[in-house]
Order: structure tokens, then C-alpha cells, then sequence
């Protein structure tokens, strides 16, 4: 299995950029007044790179035996993606006012960013190691 680590590694990535880009864009667009931001082909389109991203990110768990709970830094991005993940659902379609949704996106992109960093330092502290 381990000779597909940079083939998994690159989809994983790719998911990564695919998914917050799209959530980027539909929440860019949905507090500009766009209603086509939650349509159903976008909602589809999110939750299938989602399942892509997820699925690439056990995979490359079980081959480089390093899991969440028992390695800090994966620890923090499982947490940091509920937070994401919560804060995404606000910033979308739970939020009860346009200023919430708005200040709930802005820190969902914060959070995927720290995400990001987090991955890339191999660090529960991220960019701040």
C-alpha cells in the first residue's frame, strides 16, 4: 500500500484546495445574494469531495500508522475539522443573520487555514510551532 502513498497524498491534497475553494465560493456568493450557492449540484459536488478528502485522509492514517488521539497534530486537525465543519453549517445555512453567517465564514476560512498549517508542520501548534 505504500507505494501508492503520493498518488493518495496528491488526491487528498487536491480534495484539500477543491473543498475549501467550493465552500469559499458559495459563501462568497450566498452573502452577495446568490441563491445558487446552495443548490443541489453544488450541495452534491461538496459533499462527494468531502467523502473523497476523507476517505484519502484514513488511507494515508492506516499507511504511515499515525492516527488521531494517538498523534497530536492529527488530534488537533479532527478537532479543528468539527469546528470547521459547525462553523461552515452557520456560515451557510444555519446562521440566523446575515452579519452571523458572514463573521461564522470568515471564521471557517481562518480555521481551514490553520488547518492547512497544522498539516503542513506535521504540529498540533501549526504555523505558531
Amino acid at each position: 500500500m505504500i507505494d501508492f502513498y503520493p498518488q493518495i497524498k496528491l488526491v487528498h491534497v487536491v480534495a484539500v484546495l477543491a473543498s475549501g475553494s467550493l465552500f469559499f465560493l458559495r459563501g462568497l456568493v450566498l452573502h452577495f445574494g446568490g441563491r445558487w450557492a446552495m443548490a443541489a449540484p453544488l450541495r452534491y459536488l461538496s459533499s462527494a469531495i468531502d467523502t473523497v478528502l476523507l476517505a484519502a485522509a484514513l488511507m494515508l492514517a492506516t499507511i504511515l500508522h499515525q492516527y488521531p488521539f494517538v498523534h497530536g497534530w492529527l488530534t488537533m486537525k479532527v478537532v479543528l475539522l468539527v469546528v470547521y465543519v459547525v462553523l461552515g453549517t452557520y456560515a451557510l445555512k444555519r446562521g440566523q443573520t446575515k452579519r452571523t453567517r458572514v463573521l461564522c465564514w470568515l471564521a471557517a476560512l481562518v480555521v481551514y487555514a490553520f488547518i492547512i498549517s497544522v498539516a503542513r508542520a506535521h504540529h498540533w501548534a501549526g504555523m505558531f510551532a
